[in-house]
Parts: C-alpha cells; structure tokens; sequence
C-alpha cells in the first residue's frame, strides 16, 4: 500500500499520548444521510483535540479539500451505483464483502505508521459489520455510529421479536395496528426499504445489532429532550454498551464542516429574504428518495393551487425512471413564477434557520427530521423507505409537530393543496409552530451550557481515551 499523505495537525494536547494526538479513525456509510452526521461527529472530536483519519469507499467519496485538517485513506470498493432504492440494502450488504480484505491492508499500515498506543479507537456506521470485524482482529476498539433516531435504533433490536409475533412480515390487511411493544408505531410504520420481503432488510439489520452489540460503545445524534423515554429504553436493552446521546450534531460541531455531496444553490437565500416571515414552505426530498412521476406532476400542482410561496429541491436522480429529472408539469412554472424557485440542491440547514421559511415538507429523513425540530419549523412528511415512517410518526403523533401526507397512497393534488392550506395558513399549522418552537427551546437547552448533551460529549471523549 502507497502510504496516504500525512495529516495536518494544529497544536492540541489534551488527547495526546507520549507527547502526540491521538487518533480517531472515522468510516462513514457512503450515502449523504450517513456521511453528514459522521463528519460533523469528526468536526466535534477534533475541537476537542483529536487527529481525524477518514477511511472511504470511491463511491460517493468525500472532498478532502473541504477538510485540510484531516487524513483521507481511500478504501477500493469495486461497488457499482445503485440505480433505484430497492438496490441500496443489496449494495450496502456487498460494500463489506467488497473492501474487507482492502481495509485490512490500509488498517494495519495506519497503525504501524501512528503506532497502535497512539489510536484511540475506530468509529463506524453500524451497517458496516466488517469493519468492526477487522477492527476487532486487529485489537482496535469500535464504537458504533448510528445516523437514525433512538427509536429506530430499537426498532431494530426488536425485529427478531416483531417477526416471531407476526407483525412481520407485512400483511395488507394488519398495516394499520398497533406494535404494542413499540409505541407509536403501526406495522406501517416498521423499517421497510424497496420491495424488499424481509430477507435482505433481516439481514441487513442483523448485521447493524451485531455491530452495535459487539462495538465498544453506540453514538447517537440524538438529544435527551426529544428522545429520553427511548434513551432510557435503550441502555436497558444494550446495558454491556455504554450509549452517548451527543446530538443535535449539525449544532454541536464546528462551523466548516460541509461534506455535501451535491452543491447547493445559494441564490435560494437571497431569494428568501425578500419573503415575510414564515411564509414560504420548503420542499426537500432528500439525497436518496425517489418519487414518481405521477407524484410528481400531482406535488407540483398541489403546491401551485396552494397560492402558498414555496422553494422546491428537485435534485437530479429524484424521479424513478424517467432520464428527464428536471421535467416539471408544462404550465407549472408560468402559473408559479411570481412566489416559487426551484433549485437542485439547497443549503438546508440555512434555509431552516431562515426567518421566511415557515414549514418544511420532507421525506423524514433523521438529519432532515432533527434540523427542522431544531430550527422550531413544522413539517409535512412523505415518508418513502427505511426509518422515514416511523419518524413521521413521531413528528405527527408524538412531537405533534407536523403531519403525514398521502399516507401508502399516491399523492392526488387536492390533496397536497389542502396538507399545505392546514401546514401554512390554518390555525393547526400555526398551533404546530408553537410546539414546534417549544421543541427549539429544548434544543437549545440540550446545547447550551449545563444541557445534557455537553456532559454526553465529555462522557465520549472520556470513553474514547480509556479504551
């Protein structure tokens, strides 16, 4: 192996060791939603003193120009881009096989060079099972990223158990009662991804428990105010693993710590700032989830009857197949131009602390559900795969902070019309900003000097230097 380049270290020595940093090893799962919280979890860790390497994939690579501080070791895949959802679970489960025998070598050589006592520890996604494994033949303690809700994380542990009680897997007619043992959720509402009938999902969040049960400890972009019953419910569950609640992350860490893999149109806040305030609803799908173009066609119009003024993230790739990605309904930006702008990716952190924007309508992602909580903005949800529907069931039936649109159906654009009237014009709509504002506060607190999320990070950094 060619050596990679050596990182560039400022002057911190309360992590050293023998007069040198010590060392985190960081390797995120390479999708936007997976590689955003890692990078800001990197951003906090090397604030608090540590040298940063980060082990990729070649797919969905991160720019190491936008991080001069840290060390990028690249990691051969051989993993071909997946072409629609259902793909995501097979790759994600391939990706492992493919680099196991690769990360090893880059592994080992890393820790020759830095010396062994000089690294702390490994962090990893938890669908990344071989890593932990070569980790652990290699004697490097792993703590386990997980870039969802806790929530989620114990949906996960209970799906040996949702399985052997026959909520599992789906039937048409029981989507709709209720897992007692996991409040709120419906059957609906269980992870699901693509068309999946169980075996790919069972086996992917098997590996991920594997990870968590195995690693030294689990990190969580969560905070104790929006998830304290399901914190509390996980440290019973996994009492040999110590569980760090070091969320909101996107507010905890450094400023400069972008790791976008899509570049975002800036015109999008100028644009805002000539809006009143909440007034204009922001419409993102995320990275990864695809609509159809029926859907399409009925969102447009839903949110051109709905007068409201709106920005709308149509991103390249969004729509299943159709090769025209950017092809609106014709007539649409016509009867739109005068209080809509469509762009291809935003910045969205800033678009939600903007003071225009007074409702998000999302697909529920956990980084996309936790910054809107965290700005006080109220959300339409759309959930399309994996964790989206159980966090649009905590935004809507526990956070109370936000509806579901079209449920398992398809849009039709009454519908969206009438979602978006209830989100930014109705007196519902302006009671859920109100919630929406007390969960900011929360936030805010979890944050702030003698939150509970300070002493967490403390409690990591500890951890991480005793391992």
């Amino acid at each position: 192996m060619t050596p990679p380049p050596a990182p560039t270290m400022a002057a911190h020595s309360n992590t050293s060791h023998g007069g040198r940093r010590r060392h985190v090893l960081l390797f995120p799962l390479p999708y936007q939603g997976h590689i955003n919280p890692m990078f800001r979890l990197a951003g906090l860790l090397h604030a608090r003193g540590f040298a940063i390497t980060v082990f990729h994939t070649h797919f969905n690579a991160p720019d190491p120009a936008r991080h001069p501080d840290y060390r990028f070791v690249p990691v051969p895949d051989g993993s071909p881009v997946p072409v629609a959802i259902k793909d995501v679970v097979a790759q994600i489960l391939e990706l492992g096989v493919a680099f196991e025998a690769t990360f090893r070598d880059r592994l080992a050589s890393v820790l020759e060079e830095y010396s062994r006592d000089a690294v702390a520890c490994l962090v990893a996604d938890t669908h990344l099972l071989p890593i932990f494994e070569v980790a652990a033949r290699l004697s490097v303690p792993t703590l386990a990223l997980r870039t969802g809700s806790a929530a989620c994380c114990a949906c996960f542990l209970a799906y040996p158990m949702l399985f052997e009680k026959g909520y599992l897997p789906v039937q048409e007619s029981q989507r709709d009662r209720p897992v007692v043992e996991l409040p709120p959720y419906r059957v609906r509402d269980l992870l699901v991804i693509g068309e999946d009938d169980g075996g790919l999902v069972r086996e992917l969040l098997s590996r991920a428990v594997t990870a968590v049960k195995t690693s030294s400890g689990l990190i969580l972009n969560t905070f104790d105010a929006l998830e304290r019953r399901e914190l509390e419910g996980l440290r019973r569950d996994l009492a040999a693993v110590p569980v760090f609640d070091v969320g909101p992350l996107h507010k905890l860490s450094p400023a400069g710590g972008d790791s976008s893999l899509l570049l975002p149109d800036r015109s999008c806040l100028e644009w805002l700032d000539a809006w009143p305030p909440e007034s204009v609803l922001y419409v993102s799908f995320g990275s990864v989830a695809c609509m159809s173009p029926q859907d399409l066609v009925e969102t447009a119009w839903g949110i051109a009857g709905s007068g409201v003024p709106f920005l709308w993230v149509v991103r390249p790739g969004m729509i299943s197949g159709s090769a025209d990605d950017h092809r609106l309904p014709e007539g649409f930006e016509a009867s739109t131009r005068e209080r809509g702008k469509v762009v291809a990716w935003a910045p969205q952190e800033e678009v939600l602390r903007h003071r225009a924007v007074g409702g998000f309508w999302t697909h529920c992602g956990w980084n996309s559900t936790v910054e809107s909580v965290c700005e006080g903005v109220p959300m339409l949800c759309r959930p399309y795969f994996g964790d989206q529907m159980g966090n649009a069931r905590y935004v809507e039936h526990v956070w109370r902070v936000g509806l579901e649109v079209g449920g398992n159906l398809a849009l039709a654009r009454g519908q969206v019309e009438a979602a978006i009237g209830r989100l930014m014009t109705d007196e519902e709509g302006d009671k859920m900003r109100v919630r929406a504002g007390e969960l900011k506060k929360a936030a805010g607190e979890c944050t702030g000097e003698g939150g509970s999320s300070r002493p967490a990070i403390d409690k990591l950094v500890t951890h991480m230097l005793a391992l």
